[in-house]
């Protein structure tokens, strides 16, 4: 059986991803290797994300890659998928997950006097972080992970906000100055998770990384991109979600906050089908706690 190529973006933190999953493989008796894939979201560091497309920005040519089989496996984070999968693809394995939160590297929130300025290119983060912290100057920030890691202290720049779960794989968790509360500062969906796409007729790459599979993981993620595809995939307003799996359960809180973090709207549910509790919590917040508005002031 010939290696089994795993696409990936070129960033360091992609690739240890991706040396990761090669691992697992590996160590089931197989041989892998990476097809390093430079995305659009990777080329345009000079400008935001929602400028040249938002989500989907680090993964469509990865893809891409797979469809046309330059490769048989596209190795992403989960937060960088669109909410629908293309025809022909599917998530074929989520392995474990690693932690969900967002952390702050440079200083805490407390740490932050009046006017200090926060990094991040994210518009949920920065949403979030205006809500409780309406003071702050919030500027926009691309690159790497150890562009960003470096930002603190430089250019007027007091801290920037980040994954947990990227200092874990690299290895920095020395750097967090504070880990944000969950229940607040509600995650992306699919933040801390791996997705794994493969050809859905690729049944012998499939069975192979069944083998990996988290199934609390794999339900969660299902939750969250369910709630995330029912606002809709051009949903123009920061949102999130964060779902954890019980023994009989799922639950799920979900998050539609307005751009300048003057409105947030939260909610948990509890329930057992991880698509139709994703696809419920979206509507009561849409339809039922005002977020319908919050999508009409984002479209004027």
């Amino acid at each position: 059986m010939s290696p089994i190529r795993l696409a990936t973006r070129k960033s360091p933190l992609a690739v240890l991803q991706a040396n990761f999953v090669k691992s697992l493989i590996e160590q089931s008796g197989h041989e892998a290797e990476l097809v390093l894939i430079e995305t659009k979201g990777d080329q345009r560091t000079d400008v935001p994300l929602k400028t040249i497309g938002g989500q989907g920005v680090f993964a469509v040519e990865i893809q891409r890659a797979v469809l046309e089989g330059r490769a048989d496996v596209a190795v992403h984070s989960a937060k960088d998928l669109p909410s629908t999968t293309p025809e022909g693809l599917f998530i074929a394995c989520v392995p474990e997950r690693r932690s969900v939160s967002d952390v702050l590297v440079g200083r805490s929130l407390a740490g932050l006097g009046p006017g200090a300025t926060v990094a991040t290119g994210s518009p949920r983060r920065r949403a979030l972080l205006l809500e409780k912290r309406p003071d702050l100057n919030v500027v926009e920030l691309r690159g790497n992970m150890a562009t960003r890691l470096s930002t603190p202290g430089r250019d007027g720049v007091d801290a920037v906000i980040a994954a947990k779960a990227a200092l874990e794989r690299l290895g920095e968790e020395s750097l967090i100055a504070e880990e944000l509360d969950t229940q607040w500062y509600v995650p992306q969906v699919g933040q801390g998770a791996l997705a794994l796409e493969t050809r859905s007729d690729d049944e012998t790459t499939n069975s192979i990384l069944r083998g990996f599979q988290n199934d609390s993981a794999a339900k969660a993620l299902e939750c969250e991109r369910a709630f995330l595809r029912e606002l809709g995939a051009g949903c123009s307003i920061p949102a999130g979600a964060y779902a954890t799996v019980g023994s009989d359960t799922i639950s799920i809180t979900g998050l539609m906050i307005a751009a300048d973090g003057s409105t947030a709207l939260r909610e948990t549910l509890v329930g057992v089908d991880p698509e139709a509790l994703g696809r419920e919590l979206a509507k009561i917040l849409r339809d039922e706690r005002g977020g319908s508005e919050l999508l009409g002031w984002a479209s004027e």
